[in-house]
């Protein structure tokens, strides 16, 4: 029997997940990525003698028995050298001058802030519940998740603690389904863990998995159609001349840009090019990445997200200034307590930047400059409220925008969690791995559930349409 090929567009987590997967049934793969770099959200980059990463912080449920340890033993993973975080609070909240810690296991995540918050004890204990049971998505997915919280807690302040971790989604109350909030936290409070070490260790890893199986990753690689004829795609054309025929054609980049490459179609109709061109994305993120005095600072062992406000829920920096961060640190790897770098993370709308959109790295002129020195100089005395001495422990630091993300990934306004889900119409905002084109499948965030682990679930959803319909 001939040996299937695949065909996959883009070397993110989702679409490096999916060629192991297929690797290992047997099929002949190859990956096909634009950049010099593989990896997506994975890559690093380095400066000096520090490596920094693009998009990975933590993971959740990667003990033996939880959610992540069974996808990432799949993928290979669980080799690499992850570090768990603090089993009494992995993530702190501070709203205002109070902080909260989110402990690991969900009764005592629901008894550690009922200590705080002891008329809601009985509440915090059903929402655990919740978070353990995780309802599938037809059940929960048309309730947002702030009518949920709001309706479960009376305490205002309690609403904005439990979604106070959100920074790792985007929160919107009016449409923000239960379902995504939901496995957006539940995974983390079963336990939470960091690598010693950049992100990049997770995309080499698949990548040698993917070789050992006689796969293969090319880079500078840039699809620019994917030739369709009678209703398959027949090819991934790209820039360079090369044509990769194949059996099955998998995209991990974004579905807009995925079906603008099928160039001539007799499948895909204008409506149903419309409804994804129309389909709306997530916000970017803000990130400063700090590279501190060596025994400047003593290493922390959990997250720290910091709000000026009380309302977690509203528009992140609408009076054009920082109002909340995520402050992260990496393991130090010499052996010391000390931490040499930390990263700072914030929601940034996609109009602060839109100015400069139609330029490229390195050539977005002073005001961008001046832009971005303001709001770093922001994050730093917003984290330094929960990390005393930062400021004068940095030795330097470096800055990304949803500018850059855009120019790296191709994400849409630098979009950090891909199209934005919306309970009000999930069956329009929550995309199937399959498309109208019979041999052309969808992976990634932009389908179901963004992070390592909705990624990883997604990847797999992706491979068992495949194995169903024996393409």
């Amino acid at each position: 029997m001939k040996q299937q090929r695949a065909v996959i567009i883009g070397s993110g987590f989702g679409g490096l997940s999916c060629a192991l997967l297929l690797a290992r049934e047997g099929y002949q793969v190859t990956v096909l990525e634009r950049q010099q770099q593989p990896g997506g959200c994975l890559q690093s980059y380095r400066r000096g003698a520090f490596t920094f990463d693009t998009g990975m912080h933590y993971v959740g449920g990667l003990s033996e028995g939880q959610p992540l340890h069974q996808l990432f033993g799949e993928l290979g993973l669980l080799a690499l050298p992850w570090h768990r975080l603090d089993a009494d609070g992995f993530d702190r909240v501070t709203i205002g001058h109070d902080t909260f810690a989110f402990a690991e296991g969900y009764d005592c995540f629901a008894d550690t802030l009922a200590r705080r918050f002891p008329s809601e004890r009985q509440a915090l204990h059903d929402y655990a519940a919740l978070l353990s049971s995780l309802p599938p998505l037809q059940e929960i997915g048309e309730t947002a998740a702030y009518t949920y919280l709001t309706n479960h807690f009376s305490d205002p302040l309690l609403v904005n603690v439990l979604a106070g971790t959100a920074l790792k989604m985007e929160l919107r109350r009016e449409s923000l389904p239960l379902f995504h909030f939901a496995h957006g936290n539940s995974s983390f409070i079963q336990s939470s863990w960091r690598l010693r070490g950049d992100g990049g260790q997770i995309a080499d890893a698949l990548i040698v998995g993917i070789q050992a199986l006689g796969g293969e990753v090319r880079c500078h690689a840039e699809v620019e159609e994917l030739a369709e004829r009678d209703g398959r795609i027949v090819a991934a054309c790209c820039s360079d001349g090369y044509r990769y025929e194949g059996d099955i054609f998998i995209s991990d980049i974004h579905p807009a840009q995925t079906f603008a490459l099928v160039r001539e179609s007799s499948v895909l109709k204008k409506l149903f090019r419309r409804r994804i061109n129309i389909l709306e994305n997530t916000t970017g993120m803000f990130t400063v990445q700090l590279v501190l005095k060596a025994g400047a600072l003593p290493y922390f062992n959990h997250n720290k997200y910091i709000y000026t406000q009380a309302n977690v829920w509203s528009e992140p920096h609408a009076g054009g200034h920082i109002d909340r961060v995520m402050v992260s640190a990496r393991v130090p790897e010499d052996g010391s307590n000390s931490v040499r770098q930390i990263d700072l993370l914030t929601p940034l709308p996609w109009q602060m930047v839109q100015p400069w959109e139609h330029t490229t790295v390195g050539h977005r002129g002073d005001d961008y400059t001046a832009l971005k020195n303001r709001l770093a100089a922001e994050c730093i005395t917003l984290a330094e409220t929960q990390v005393p001495g930062l400021r004068a422990a940095i030795e330097r630091l470096y800055t990304s925008t949803p500018l850059t993300y855009r120019d790296y990934t191709l994400a849409p306004c630098g979009s950090a969690y891909g199209l934005r889900k919306d309970c009000r119409s999930l069956l329009t905002t929550v995309l199937s791995p399959q498309t109208p084109v019979g041999n052309l499948l969808l992976t990634g965030q932009n389908l179901i559930l963004h992070g390592l682990e909705g990624v990883a679930m997604t990847a797999k959803l992706t491979v068992s349409k495949i194995k169903k319909t024996a393409i």
